[in-house]
């Protein structure tokens, strides 16, 4: 038997207390005032990926109902993100914010220094809503729930400790106080009328989970960005006796390095963070397509293994 809905809305909202991305390092630093600017600008930008996932989301929902009615009110979540017409809505903001802090608009919109990391992370949310039903994809968005009180913490971060920033470019989440709210609404009271057994409840809670999984995952790798890499204490580079190329060689494994591998280790002195790496590599390798991107899913994987140590800010 299922149990009240009472009983499976405070069970939403006790993941959101417990799992959503407002309890992330990066963005208590960031509510604290303890991002440098470039980590900031780093955020913004890679931020606007996942919005501009969000309407194919939401597309991807409408074309799972059949109910004219539901189609009605959720396609509000499309015109508010693309606006009515050109030069309107959040993706729009957005861009203004991207401009307040310093970026160029163009370079934000044209999606070419996305994270590798928070591709993946956006990607796998409109995978999950592509092969989920639609109760448990609309139980994936109700992290607005808890979007609409970020949003006001973060207006006032930006006001007090990020005086730099234009204050036009706090508009976007301005409006997001005003609309999270309503679509949160919304949602729940859609998942709480159609979670009809336990096995729908589970799947509801569990597709929130995953949902708050997904944007913690996009501030780590935002903040993977910043991070200072050094040769871990426990590797070291040999001669690959068998070819010309390098080693990195720890207690329990040996990693074949190609020669963009080395070069890449060679700059991980502890000082530079991962960003200006994968920079200095680009500039060195004008020619070469894809570098920038290469270098960070390359740190990326030889922090998982090991083989470098990246600590964080504090």
């Amino acid at each position: 038997m299922s149990g009240s809905p009472a009983e499976l809305a405070a069970r939403l909202r006790r993941v959101l207390d417990e799992r959503y991305h407002h309890r992330h390092p990066f963005n208590l630093r960031m509510h604290e005032g303890r991002l440098s600017p470039d980590e900031l600008r780093t955020w913004v930008r890679n931020r606007y990926y996942y919005q501009t996932r969000i309407p194919i989301k939401d597309g991807l929902i409408l074309a799972k109902s059949s109910d004219p009615s539901f189609r009605r009110g959720w396609v509000r979540r499309i015109h508010d993100h693309d606006g009515e017409k050109a030069g309107t809505g959040g993706l729009e903001l957005w861009l203004r914010l991207a401009e307040a802090v310093g970026l160029d608009r163009a370079e934000v919109a044209g999606l070419r220094r996305v994270l590798p990391g928070v591709r993946d992370a956006c990607d796998d949310y409109v995978r999950f809503v592509e092969s989920h039903d639609l109760l448990t994809s609309v139980a994936s968005s109700l992290t607005e729930l808890a979007a609409g009180e970020i949003m006001k913490v973060r207006i006032a971060a930006f006001e007090q400790h990020y005086r730099w920033v234009e204050p036009e470019g706090l508009a976007y989440f301005l409006g997001r106080t005003r609309q999270a709210p309503a679509d949160a609404a919304e949602g729940m009271a859609f998942v709480l009328e159609n979670a009809r057994s336990p096995e729908d409840e589970d799947r509801c809670v569990a597709a929130l989970e995953r949902k708050c999984e997904i944007l913690w995952r996009l501030l780590d790798a935002v903040e993977a960005a910043h991070a200072t890499p050094a040769l871990s204490a426990a590797a070291k580079l040999r001669r690959d006796p068998v070819g010309a190329g390098t080693l990195a060689v720890l207690p329990e494994r040996a990693v074949r390095l190609n020669e963009t591998g080395r070069e890449v280790l060679a700059l991980c002195d502890g000082r530079r963070t991962a960003e200006e790496i994968a920079s200095e590599l680009a500039r060195l390798h004008p020619d070469a397509e894809g570098v920038w991107s290469e270098v960070h899913a390359f740190l990326g994987e030889m922090t998982r293994l090991a083989v470098v140590e990246a600590p964080r800010t504090a």
